[in-house]
């Protein structure tokens, strides 16, 4: 034994982590400790999406992540996941371009036309309405 703690060649369970008195571990422990822990640091973040399509993808297996996680009571990986998809939206939300005043006129006129159609169909039913009401039993 060399020095006052016991470490050194010829100290009883040296091994690898001989400095560790009244801890025995292993000298195969810390590769497998990291090897374990490994998986958990090599996570990578999804592919930025280039477009709809990716996004919805993307979104789908999130989602589908999610319900999984919910399902086991992983609830902690089912917040990271929410956290994903939430920074997903929003960067797919970046990709769509603004809509143009033109695009936005044309989009105001097909709803208006909509409505038109709507209380059209309304009237028609209601008229039919009342001549089954005015009918005799």
């Amino acid at each position: 034994m060399h020095g006052p703690h016991g470490i050194g060649p010829g100290a009883p369970d040296a091994g690898c982590f001989g400095y560790l008195r009244g801890m025995r571990f292993k000298p195969c422990f810390l590769p497998l400790a990291w090897a374990l822990a490994m998986p958990a640091f090599a996570q990578t973040a999804p592919p930025v999406p280039v477009d709809a399509a990716d996004c919805k993808a993307q979104e789908a297996v999130l989602e589908r992540d999610m319900a999984l996680a919910r399902s086991r009571g992983q609830m902690l990986r089912r917040r990271e996941l929410g956290d994903e998809l939430a920074a997903l939206q929003a960067r797919c939300a970046a990709l769509v371009p603004p809509v143009p005043a033109q695009g936005r006129a044309a989009r105001i006129e097909k709803l208006e036309q909509e409505i038109r159609t709507l209380r059209a169909e309304l009237d028609r039913a209601e008229e039919q309405l009342r001549g089954l009401r005015s009918e005799s039993p």
